[in-house]
């Protein structure tokens, strides 16, 4: 994972719990343009799994990095296309 790139939109999902961190995650997403990054801040332990899933599953976006930050995770989405 990349820890070299620009935050361009940040989506607070705090207290939402699965699969809402990944719904409005692939919404804010579809909203960027190429290579805009998208910083996802969560509280649902699962995100760390579900996102990099999700990620992993979808073509057009790239995980950067991710980061657990014991009552809150981040999450690091660049559209690649």
């Amino acid at each position: 994972m990349s820890t070299e790139y620009t935050v361009t939109e940040t989506l607070d999902v705090k207290g939402e719990s699965c699969p809402m961190p990944v719904v409005k995650t692939k919404g804010a997403i579809d909203g960027l343009s190429d290579d805009e990054v998208l910083e996802v801040i969560a509280t649902d332990s699962g995100s760390m799994s579900d996102i990099a899933g999700w990620a992993e599953a979808t073509s057009g976006v790239e995980l950067l990095d991710q980061q657990d930050e014991g009552d809150v995770f981040k999450h690091y989405v660049r559209k690649t296309q």
